[in-house]
């Protein structure tokens, strides 16, 4: 019987099978073309507070060769194309995010500043959210304040105010 905790032998056996070039070049291609995201849906009708969460890991490409060679290595994921033709792999899923995603970028490290402190900032919201804090008060403004602090180069639909403002209802599924 093994001493790691449950899942601890699949988590590292999961992404040996990735060649280390391979794993590099993915790595590099994130850091250009990847994003790391939180986002807020307003969700009234099936979340009561009428927010849900969503982290994202994704890339974006014209063409879907490297998308999908993403989705075949992580073994997780969905392939989508935008109206416009454009393909994207995502990693939506809390726990592939914070299993997968975490141990292909431990094993294969970003390299620019600002996509590591993005990734990180992502897996620390992971975390929260793994443990079940983002269905407190106070672990929903930890996330939210996370997602405030990651480098966005667009304007949110969303702001914290927005979801913060009405306190009493923070008891929802955010996930």
């Amino acid at each position: 019987m093994s001493e790691n905790a449950t899942g601890a032998d699949n988590q590292q056996e999961r992404l040996q099978h990735i060649p280390e070039e391979l794993g590099h070049y993915l790595a590099g291609f994130a850091d250009g073309e990847g994003s790391f995201n939180i986002s807020i849906i307003r969700r009234p009708s099936d979340y009561r507070n009428g927010w849900k969460l969503v982290a994202s890991f994704n890339v974006t490409q014209h063409d879907s060769t490297i998308p999908k060679l993403f989705q075949e290595t992580l073994r997780c994921g969905t392939i989508r194309f935008r109206k416009d033709g454009i393909c994207y792999f995502e990693v939506r899923k809390i726990s592939d995010i914070n299993e997968v995603v975490r141990e292909f970028f431990s094993r294969f490290p970003l390299r620019s500043n600002r996509q590591s402190q993005r990734l990180q900032l992502l897996l620390d919201a992971m975390t929260i959210i793994a443990r079940g804090e983002h269905l407190t008060p106070k672990g929903l403004q930890k996330v939210l304040l996370i997602r405030e602090s990651m480098i966005t180069n667009r304007q949110r639909k969303f702001k914290m105010t927005d979801v913060m403002q009405n306190p009493q209802r923070l008891y929802a599924k955010l996930t």
